[in-house]
């Protein structure tokens, strides 16, 4: 059997991007993303009244993004207030400037 992916990148990289890309797969989630890079931190109640989905969805969106990493979720009684973690995304961002030829020049020493 051929393999899946040439061996330049380790397995868990690959992983990992799999993981950021399918977490990023639902246009809801993409919405979350972008209020969240907005306003910097949101409570849950407010991305589902901007969303527009229930209430329940709304949650297993948030949960999906954050199993991911891609946000962080705070409790302060009696609501959980998320933010982004652009950190994370950061493997998708090396991943597709490599694609499209924009790769980063690597720091001098």
């Amino acid at each position: 059997m051929a393999a899946f992916a040439p061996r330049a990148e380790p397995i868990e990289d690959l992983v990992v991007l799999a993981v950021l890309a399918k977490a990023l797969s639902h246009p809801a989630r993409i919405a979350i993303i972008r209020m969240l890079a907005a306003r910097q931190t949101c409570v849950g109640c407010d991305i589902v009244e901007e969303i527009g989905l229930a209430q329940s969805t709304t949650s297993e969106h948030l949960r999906i993004l954050k199993a991911a990493g891609i946000i962080t979720g705070e409790i302060e009684r009696p609501r959980v207030c998320y933010s982004l973690n652009p950190a994370a995304l950061a493997p998708l961002q090396r991943f597709l400037d490599k694609m499209t030829g924009v790769e980063k020049p690597k720091p001098r020493s």
